[in-house]
């Protein structure tokens, strides 16, 4: 069997949750986003939403119990399958907290999470100010500038964003100097 492309896969993801949307008590919505699941373990995005969904649904027909170990099973394996990604952590770590009473587990990992979250807010900050800088207008250099303040507080020992921020420093009084000499 030859393993579906990301693109099938999404398009697959965006038609079951188009049915959900439609009409969520669709049982054959489920049974989309679970053969989803079984045609690829590692989509950690229907993985989310199919442990959502099941939170919300009504199955009669099996145990809380039962829904719940499958639910636990699914975040695991988006936390798995995204390589620990803030979003699904936080899933798993919400699951733990209302479901399971392990709120010392779910702490564990809201740091975790939020740790991820910072990493990732630090590094595209960083590429941000860098495209401001690149763009070296007065506009650009004082949003760079605002967000410069903001990183130093947030991230002081971070090297190659506090460079951008003292690179963002150098082309602002290069620009003051330039106004200077034309004024």
């Amino acid at each position: 069997m030859t393993h579906p492309g990301l693109e099938e896969l999404v398009a697959k993801f965006r038609e079951a949750r188009r049915e959900a949307e439609a009409d969520t008590g669709n049982p054959e919505q489920l049974k989309a986003h679970r053969q989803l699941a079984e045609d690829c373990p590692a989509f950690t995005q229907n993985l989310l939403f199919l442990a959502w969904r099941l939170l919300r649904s009504e199955q009669p027909e099996r145990t809380p119990e039962d829904r719940l170990a499958e639910i636990q099973r699914l975040l695991e394996l988006a936390v798995l399958g995204s390589y620990r990604s803030a979003p699904a952590v936080v899933e798993l770590g919400y699951f733990l907290d209302t479901y399971r009473n392990a709120p010392h587990e779910a702490a564990r990992l809201y740091e975790e999470a939020g740790a991820k979250a910072l990493e990732t807010l630090r590094d595209s900050w960083r590429g941000l100010i860098r495209y401001w800088n690149d763009e070296r207008t007065q506009e650009t250099l004082e949003k760079a500038l605002k967000l410069g303040e903001l990183a130093e507080r947030l991230f002081p020992d971070y090297t190659p964003l506090m460079l951008e921020v003292l690179t963002t420093r150098d082309y602002a009084k290069e620009l003051e100097l330039l106004r200077g000499r034309q004024g």
